[in-house]
């Protein structure tokens, strides 16, 4: 598990070309967020053609995006020689407005692409249990009474047992605010990174003050208040929940592949891979990061040894 520091078209020039399985990514929305230098601009052309060249023939590309920016986000892959094969869309409820003229963000998109070529999904791995709802607990796992398929294990990968395989992967996921208000059963459940989940693996570190995504807001808002700025070790502002990015890189890496997180940020897509099983490359640019990514993976790594040992 390798935790590049660096501007991830300077790493990836020097990868060999189809040296990667898959491609899952939280890049930079293009938004300015909290004033951040790196969230200035989408990832243009470029950025895409050369992840498309270290990407495996029939390799998919999963990339997070903003609902005001996605299509350039899409656009720049499309023209990079990607096929964009679909839209997933990840609904949560715990968000509210940033100003009193916009609307509640309630979701955010994630394009998946493919490199020409014959990759399918690993539809089975991803599929939902009859009459389960998947819970994302603080560490990732599948809680008591949700599960990714039967809660069994092979290792660190979960075994789907339903007397159907359970029903079809949907291209929606959502948080337990959204689940709560109607039957969701249907759909993949992933509840927001808890406190506990992005600290995971920090212990020791300082703690810094920190503002997640969705907690700014530009002046209160009827019946609302503004969260307050929180100290915590993993002071990056858009961390992911694992239950989420597991069930990405399960869906678009095959058995012993490698994943690619251009855009690393806090580790959390490495955490994912190496929980199920996956190699994984990461590049993160920002200095601030990479202590953080590189811990939490550890981390995650020497859970998933303790896991398999366990096991044997």
């Amino acid at each position: 598990m390798t935790v590049h520091t660096g501007d991830c078209r300077d790493v990836m020039a020097t990868m060999d070309a189809h040296s990667v399985d898959a491609i899952v990514t939280d890049p930079p929305y293009g938004l300015s967020f909290l004033g951040k230098g790196w969230d200035h601009g989408v990832p243009g052309v470029e950025f895409w053609t050369e992840a498309l060249r270290v990407l495996k023939p029939g390799g998919h590309l999963l990339a997070f995006g903003s609902t005001r920016t996605y299509h350039r986000l899409a656009v720049a892959i499309e023209d990079a020689g990607f096929e964009i094969k679909d839209t997933l869309a990840w609904l949560h409820g715990q968000g509210f407005p940033k100003h009193k003229s916009l609307l509640k963000p309630a979701f955010e998109p994630i394009i998946m692409a493919r490199k020409k070529g014959k990759g399918v999904l690993n539809i089975d791995a991803c599929r939902i249990g009859v009459g389960d709802v998947i819970r994302g607990g603080g560490n990732g796992q599948a809680s008591h009474g949700g599960r990714f398929g039967s809660g069994e294990t092979h290792g660190t990968r979960p075994i789907v047992q339903s007397h159907d395989k359970g029903r079809w992967p949907a291209n929606v996921v959502l948080d337990e605010a959204i689940a709560e208000q109607h039957d969701w059963s249907r759909y993949f459940y992933c509840a927001k990174a808890s406190r506990a989940e992005r600290n995971a693996g920090l212990e020791g570190m300082p703690e810094q003050a920190s503002r997640r995504y969705g907690d700014q807001a530009q002046g209160p808002l009827p019946q609302q208040t503004p969260q307050s700025t929180v100290s915590m070790q993993n002071i990056h502002p858009t961390v992911k929940p694992v239950a989420l990015c597991r069930w990405l890189v399960r869906m678009v890496t095959p058995p012993g592949g490698v994943v690619l997180d251009p855009f690393t940020g806090s580790g959390t897509t490495g955490v994912a891979a190496v929980a199920e099983g996956f190699q994984f490359i990461g590049i993160e640019r920002e200095p601030e990061y990479v202590e953080i990514a590189q811990r939490r993976i550890a981390y995650a790594d020497t859970q998933a040894r303790q896991m398999e040992m366990e096991a044997a």
